[in-house]
């Protein structure tokens, strides 16, 4: 059960983690440095938020209120990703530490459940500002593809159970 949880918590961790970076690189290509040539940035950013774009339907005129929210939150999300980092290698480090005990694994992992609460409240300011510039089909929509990643994560975490048991 506490792995089908780390697994879970992992996997959503993940997933809002790479739409907060993608949404912040979104809003920092939009007011890019001139220096930074095309083959030092990666692409595919501006893939995934058309595909998002495209599948709930936002306006180009959404599209630049949203970028905006996030560029304005930019220097926050980037620092919370960064003690994100910071505190999994911590954890990661105490963990395959030679002297590891439950002691120092436990306060490693209350840092990153701290940096993840900081990323929560995070979270939660950005939605309070967005979801208002969505339309409530916009918003099902939304809700729909959660719920569809949702069971996707719940498939893998089922299948990852089995091979265990095997």
């Amino acid at each position: 059960m506490k792995t089908t949880f780390l697994v879970g918590s992992l996997a959503v961790a993940l997933l809002a983690g790479g739409l907060t970076v993608l949404y912040t690189h979104a809003a920092d290509t939009s007011n890019s440095d001139t220096s930074t040539t095309d083959t030092q940035r990666p692409r595919h950013g501006g893939k995934l938020l058309a595909r998002a774009k495209s599948t709930l339907g936002i306006t180009d005129e959404q599209a630049a209120q949203i970028k905006a929210q996030f560029k304005s939150e930019k220097k926050n999300i980037t620092s919370l990703l960064t003690r994100l980092h910071d505190s999994r290698i911590d954890l990661r480090n105490a963990i395959q530490s030679t002297d590891a005990s439950e002691a120092t694994v436990r306060a490693a992992s209350a840092k990153l459940a701290t940096v993840e609460s900081d990323m929560a409240v995070e979270r939660l300011k950005l939605h309070s500002k967005i979801a208002p510039l969505l339309t409530s089909d916009q918003l099902k929509k939304l809700q729909d593809m959660e719920a569809s990643a949702d069971q996707f994560v719940d498939l893998v975490i089922n299948r990852i159970g089995r091979r265990l048991a095997e």
